[in-house]
């Protein structure tokens, strides 16, 4: 892993403690299949460390809803500037749903890093695939259910999806642990059995990889 060495702080008003070195503002890539665990950790570490962390302002074609914000909820654009975007190289990952395209732009983590934190990208396999090929140099966690079985049992005890849903989303899901589980494609591949336990080995990770201290209280054992 490269290092950039150490962090350096800068304590704002009101408290917020920001970093202060752009160099070492290496974006943080979550990835796992539907169903990880993904969601509660990221959670537990913006309720720990939302101070240093952020998530980017991704672009839509759809129109805003009653109260959205351009800039603050999503970017709203044309397809055909979206389109044009992508064609240019301008976009992480992106998406099609529902006839609106959905997506990450590097000028988004950018964004996020000119706040002075720590930018997290909660995206899939393609999405990682692209990523590795810009210069944001992110860092990359992969997490992975204990089987295939676990997996199945979680997505039917949401009680939300159809049964093609859940097929399809395991059939997805094979495809994710076959790549997660490939040498080199991320820096920690952590298997979600006990998410708390799944939490302080994320935990250590980036605190060793972002220096981020160690005397905050720990959200899950409150």
């Amino acid at each position: 892993m490269i290092s950039f060495g150490r962090i350096c702080f800068s304590r704002l008003a009101g408290g917020v403690r920001l970093f202060s070195q752009m160099s070492v503002l290496r974006p943080l890539v979550i990835c796992g299949p539907s169903g990880s665990g993904k969601s509660t950790l990221l959670k537990f570490l913006m309720d720990e460390y939302g101070d240093y962390f952020g998530f980017s302002v991704s672009h839509t074609t759809r129109r805003p809803r009653k109260g959205e914000i351009h800039g603050k909820d999503y970017y709203f654009v044309t397809r055909d500037e979206m389109e044009k975007a992508i064609k240019g190289g301008d976009f992480i990952e992106y998406v099609e749903f529902s006839g609106n395209m959905y997506g990450t732009s590097k000028n988004a983590v950018k964004d996020v890093q000119k706040q002075g934190r720590i930018c997290i990208l909660d995206i899939e396999v393609e999405g990682v695939k692209n990523v590795k090929k810009t210069d944001l140099d992110p860092r990359c966690v992969f997490i992975k259910p204990p089987s295939m079985q676990v997996l199945e049992e979680r997505l039917r005890g949401r009680g939300t999806e159809t049964e093609e849903s859940i097929q399809r989303r395991l059939s997805k899901a094979e495809g994710e642990m076959k790549y997660g589980d490939t040498p080199g494609n991320f820096d920690l591949i952590l298997v979600n059995e006990c998410v708390k336990n799944t939490y302080k080995y994320l935990r250590e990770f980036l605190m060793k990889n972002y220096d981020l201290p160690s005397d905050i209280l720990h959200a899950v054992e409150q």
